[in-house]
């Protein structure tokens, strides 16, 4: 599917796992990461993705995206030829007012002690309520941008 993705990003100060209904373990390669496209490599529970993202507006929320399925062996024989490092995390849905939910990843290995939540919404000036949980908003901020994660990890950070 082609679209445009529009999210806004935000580190997690607060206890968000009671309100949880669904994680996902997910492990993700890329095989470019130039400011132009990103192209990623996914195994999302059972299922493989590869995905392709342009550069993001001025704001940062919203940029183009192509997603499509693919089989996890297929995945896995393309994580063999990503960029080098992987990143490994869980997703925790959290849901939300009016039909909405954050995704919260907990990240692992070289971004342990991340963590940080996205919320998709269908228009930039779509309101929505910010539960305690939420912390400082990083949209835009391109060292929270997964494939910067892979390349400048977390806990490299001074």
């Amino acid at each position: 599917m082609a679209n445009q993705e529009i999210e806004r990003k935000f580190l997690v100060k607060g206890d968000y796992k009671k309100f949880v209904s669904k994680e996902t373990k997910i492990v993700q390669g890329f095989l470019s990461t130039v400011p132009e496209r990103t192209v990623r490599i996914r195994i999302k529970g059972d299922k493989g993705f590869l995905t392709v993202k342009g550069i993001g507006n001025e704001s940062g929320a919203s940029r183009y995206e192509f997603e499509k399925e693919i089989s996890v062996e297929d995945a896995k024989d393309l994580m063999a030829i990503c960029e080098p490092g992987v990143i490994d995390k869980t997703r925790y849905i959290v849901p939300a007012k009016k039909g909405l939910f954050f995704e919260v990843d907990e990240f692992y290995g070289k971004n342990d002690g991340l963590t940080v939540a996205e919320i998709e919404l269908p228009t930039e000036e779509t309101t929505f309520e910010k539960p305690v949980w939420l912390g400082k908003e990083v949209t835009g901020d391109v060292r929270y941008f997964n494939s910067m994660l892979m390349k400048n990890p977390y806990k490299d950070w001074e």
